[in-house]
């Protein structure tokens, strides 16, 4: 079942690169008390994510936190060395980037898709989210894994 607004955040933990290395984060410690955007992408520099989806989020991170957005996230099943590769590619240091590595936040929230043949397993949906608290506030699922028009940032900013 697919979350939706007004849903709690399932738990998670997630793996990310601290200072110090490959760290864990859980649900808890990225939405307590806290206004997060996250997206949601099939793939770390996979063509629309990295050419459009990501782009869009660090063009506007000021501005969404001038909305009063404490945390903008991005999730991906991928492994938190491709993930930290890609922020580091991408001068997005205002996103926290979140590896989903056995895909269970994804699968827990319903937003899993495929296995797709051109990825070999499960990976997330393209969505964005606003959750205040862990409760969500705003939800989009792109119909298509290609599309990053109902979850850019663009989209989000008028949600706001």
């Amino acid at each position: 079942m697919t979350l939706k607004a007004g849903d709690h955040l399932p738990d998670a933990t997630f793996k990310v690169m601290t200072p110090d290395g490959p760290g864990e984060m859980t649900s808890k410690d990225l939405f307590g008390g806290k206004t997060v955007v996250l997206f949601g992408v099939p793939g770390a520099f996979t063509p629309t994510c990295h050419m459009n989806h990501l782009p869009g989020f660090v063009e506007h991170a000021d501005t969404l936190k001038s909305k009063g957005v404490d945390t903008i996230a991005v999730v991906s099943v991928n492994d938190v060395f491709v993930m930290d590769a890609w922020q580091k590619s991408s001068n997005a240091g205002a996103i926290t980037f979140l590896a989903d590595t056995a895909a269970e936040f994804v699968e827990a929230a319903g937003l899993g898709l495929g296995p797709a043949p051109i990825f070999g397993h499960l990976r997330s949906q393209r969505f964005a989210l606003v959750a205040k608290d862990g409760e969500i506030t705003f939800l989009a699922i792109e119909d298509s894994p290609g599309d990053a028009t109902k979850t850019g940032a663009a989209a989000i900013l008028e949600a706001l």
